[in-house]
């Protein structure tokens, strides 16, 4: 398949008989690519690499950067290489495997890294255990970053952001932000980004008595709760309503939130809404 923009020049604006919706049908591309440029710096293949890339995560967390790599270049005739692959899965987009290979998300060395407390912990409260990561958002032209905060024992998502970029100062204020209005956790999980990792989100969690654990290298699976929420919220919302403005994203993903919190029923608490769970335990605690 050839990358969009190459696509773009069999277009013709004059032709009396193929309308341009028609033209961009059978071109398979969408007609508002003609008049957007990529936004975050990335080239409209790079964004067309990293919507296939986010999708096959969810339905193949397993893959890593290599096998990703072999899938598009192999099964969907992408004339790419592995670095730039390995660019936008590790750096761009923060993707990380199932499993430990030779990558994670992206770290830094420098950075100390904190144990991962959860092994065979028994959660069986609000507030004991916050899990907050941060994940790609396709748009129709470009994408963003969404961070969210889920208390673990309700899966109540209790705070989100989106931003165009992934800085500590960004994650720093999200957890403040959510703590001043839903009081401090005993636990805050988090992967090993360097984000997460910078003196700057360390020093901020810890100096407030909270401890901070961290995934295992490579393994996704210790911060699955969020995980689950991005493969829900990207299924149910982001993949069907796609939108091509910050303002839409925004208020599409507060929509959703609303809903997921207060009107989607989950099966691991007893089918009850999250923030239903999320409040009863809390109201029941101050009765105590």
């Amino acid at each position: 398949m050839k990358p969009v923009e190459e696509r773009k020049q069999y277009i013709d604006k004059t032709d009396p008989k193929l309308s341009l919706t028609k033209q961009c049908q059978l071109l398979a591309i969408s007609r508002s690519s003609l008049y957007t440029k990529p936004k975050n710096g990335e080239s409209q293949i790079n964004i067309e690499l990293m919507e296939l890339m986010d999708k096959m995560h969810l339905e193949h967390p397993e893959y890593g950067s290599k096998r990703m790599f072999e899938w598009l270049k192999m099964d969907k005739n992408y004339d790419i290489n592995q670095k730039r692959i390995d660019r936008l899965y590790y750096r761009v987009m923060r993707l990380k495997a199932l499993m430990p290979g030779p990558h994670t998300s992206r770290s830094n060395k420098e950075h100390k890294k904190y144990p991962y407390l959860l092994k065979n912990m028994k959660i069986n409260r609000c507030n004991q255990v916050w899990m907050t990561d941060i994940t790609y958002i396709p748009m129709r032209s470009g994408f963003m970053y969404l961070m969210a905060i889920i208390d673990v024992h309700s899966r109540a998502i209790l705070h989100w952001s989106i931003s165009n970029t992934m800085d500590s100062q960004w994650c720093c204020k999200n957890v403040s932000e959510c703590i001043q209005k839903h009081g401090i956790p005993e636990i805050i999980n988090t992967d090993q980004g360097s984000q997460f990792t910078s003196d700057d989100f360390v020093y901020g969690v810890i100096n407030m008595g909270i401890k901070l654990s961290m995934d295992g290298k490579g393994r996704a699976t210790d911060n699955i709760y969020i995980e689950r929420f991005w493969r829900t919220i990207k299924y149910e919302h982001i993949y069907i309503r796609p939108s091509a403005t910050v303002k839409e994203l925004m208020s599409g993903v507060e929509w959703y939130i609303g809903w997921y919190n207060h009107e989607r029923r989950h099966s691991s608490i007893e089918n009850q809404f999250p923030m239903m769970a999320y409040n009863n335990y809390c109201e029941a605690s101050e009765a105590a």
